[in-house]
């Protein structure tokens, strides 16, 4: 399952899935260390990692579409 990660609430993650658009909570303590809002996330039999080229890729369109990507 891949999820991207919306939000901080206290000791959750609130993430999205890409399959449906439907919300997961997921403990803040289960996921990478290094993990942030907007990261793409890869949920395997418990195992969770940050998807870093999904996350990147995720975040380059959203600047374009913002218009960032002539800025930069």
């Amino acid at each position: 399952m891949r999820v991207i990660i919306d939000r901080f609430e206290g000791d959750y993650a609130v993430c999205e899935k890409e399959e449906d658009m439907s919300y997961k909570n997921i403990e803040i303590k289960k996921l990478p260390k290094d993990a942030k809002e907007g990261d793409v996330l890869l949920i395997e039999d418990e195992k969770i990692i940050i998807d870093k080229e999904a996350t990147r890729i995720r975040k380059e369109e959203i600047e374009k579409l913002l218009g960032l990507d002539s800025i930069f």
